[in-house]
């Protein structure tokens, strides 16, 4: 062999190599099983036999939040295409920075592994490149449940049909699905199912087997169920009699049922499975690393108020899409800069402020605007938040381009830790403050 021909394959020998070491979303060599054989068979026998499986809190819970494919039935939320490359610039002062938590003043990824944390993994971006990732209790690859942060997916379907005007949301909603004429649904428009403001009397209240909306997790799975349970969601829905506890439109009143009944006019609109229009739309078109999956334990029904399981730099490149690096992930704008402003500025304050003017001893935050579309909140300074139930969280500010994503889980039932979503606002707020 000559020497300009060694010296051909020494160069493409270390071009090759170059990106392996140099890029860290290659980690196939690094592949940790999250568990044991002897783990999960001991993990399943823990299940609650009394009542249903989120009963259980602490690290049972943890390790049920990212097991759920193990657990109960799923369907799949299909990916496409080449994987969209999400560079790493690591090279910031988030490690540095110091947040108040429930354990006082400390850095941000000391507190995260601290023993009183229950995060499971954090992964933030800006301007289209992941400044932070770290997995305190659970491996990167893994895909744990978002809880109630799925409930923005059928909102985001809806506004996408909305402006291709396939959908009137001042409509009621039984002008959509006809099997809602005659129900409790009937006459509610489209925009206040939205903004969970239907009027309705069904908050998520799990007290008691006889609560409404624990009738309705009976009825989709994600409930102990009664032998009198309705046998599907769609049945509770056309068959229960709701009291109204208010005039649509006018107080926030969180609910998963409306959650439900928007994936229902998503599957009415698109003439397909919830999670099929999940995928055509969305999942399909920014290249996400794995297929995700909605868990789906009665008929095959989709959990959309709270199921959703995914890989989290999968979750950060779904929020991508409402910031100005979207074509880090995609080169269609599926996010409109009007579905943007929707977000930012066509809320209802007054939905809120009557909500906290009904507590007592609740106090509005100052810098909250309004919630919508099933966002939680947005703020002032452009934070719009969508949260779970057990510890998660999508935060998202366009102007400064940055999404934040985490999970965790309950570590008892008296929730004592200050939320995620005020240390991570903090955080992000001390990191990218204006000189």
């Amino acid at each position: 062999m000559d020497s300009n021909k060694r010296i051909f394959i020494v160069l493409l020998s270390i071009l090759l190599w170059l990106p392996l070491k140099s890029d860290p979303q290659i980690k196939n060599s690094s592949f940790v099983s999250p568990s044991s054989v002897k783990e999960i068979r001991e993990q399943l026998k823990k299940l609650p036999k009394e009542n249903i499986w989120w009963t259980d809190n602490g690290t049972n819970m943890a390790w049920n939040n990212k097991n759920l494919h193990q657990i109960l039935t799923t369907v799949n939320v299909y990916r496409s295409g080449p994987v969209s490359t999400l560079d790493y610039n690591l090279v910031n002062n988030i490690n540095d920075t110091e947040v108040n938590t429930p354990v006082g003043l400390m850095n941000f990824e000391t507190f995260i592994h601290h023993h009183e944390s229950t995060v499971m993994g954090v992964v933030i971006a800006h301007k289209g490149k992941i400044i932070f990732e770290k997995y305190p209790r659970m491996q990167d690859h893994e895909k744990p449940i978002y809880w109630s942060v799925s409930k923005v997916l059928p909102a985001t379907l809806l506004r996408i049909y909305e402006e291709r005007k396939q959908l009137d949301v001042n409509k009621p909603i039984d002008f959509y699905i006809d099997a809602l004429k005659d129900t409790s649904y009937a006459g509610i428009k489209i925009r206040n199912i939205l903004d969970m403001a239907s009027g309705l009397d069904c908050p998520d209240n799990y007290e008691t087997f006889e609560s409404c909306y624990y009738l309705y997790s009976m009825s989709i799975g994600d409930g102990f169920r009664t032998e009198d349970a309705e046998d599907t969601p769609y049945d509770f829905v056309i068959n229960t009699k709701i009291q109204r506890n208010a005039p649509q439109g006018e107080i926030f009143s969180y609910s998963g049922v409306d959650t439900f009944v928007l994936a229902w006019l998503v599957e009415e609109l698109s003439g397909m499975p919830y999670q099929d229009a999940l995928s055509k739309e969305i999942w399909n078109k920014i290249g996400a690393e794995s297929d995700a999956s909605f868990i789906a334990p009665r008929y095959g029904i989709p959990i959309s108020h709270g199921g959703f399981l995914a890989n989290m730099r999968d979750m950060i490149r779904f929020g991508l899409l409402f910031t100005p690096s979207y074509k880090t992930v995609s080169e269609e704008k599926i996010i409109s800069d009007e579905h943007i402003d929707l977000i930012l500025t066509k809320g209802n304050p007054m939905l809120m402020q009557n909500l906290y003017e009904s507590i007592p001893t609740a106090n509005m935050p100052d810098d909250l605007r309004h919630n919508i579309y099933q966002w939680d909140a947005v703020y002032e300074n452009g934070d719009f938040f969508k949260g779970g139930w057990a510890g998660q969280g999508l935060l998202i500010n366009a102007e400064r381009d940055t999404v934040a994503v985490w999970t965790g889980y309950k570590k008892d039932e008296i929730h004592q830790a200050r939320e995620m979503r005020e240390i991570m606002r903090e955080l992000l707020d001390k990191t990218f403050e204006k000189k």
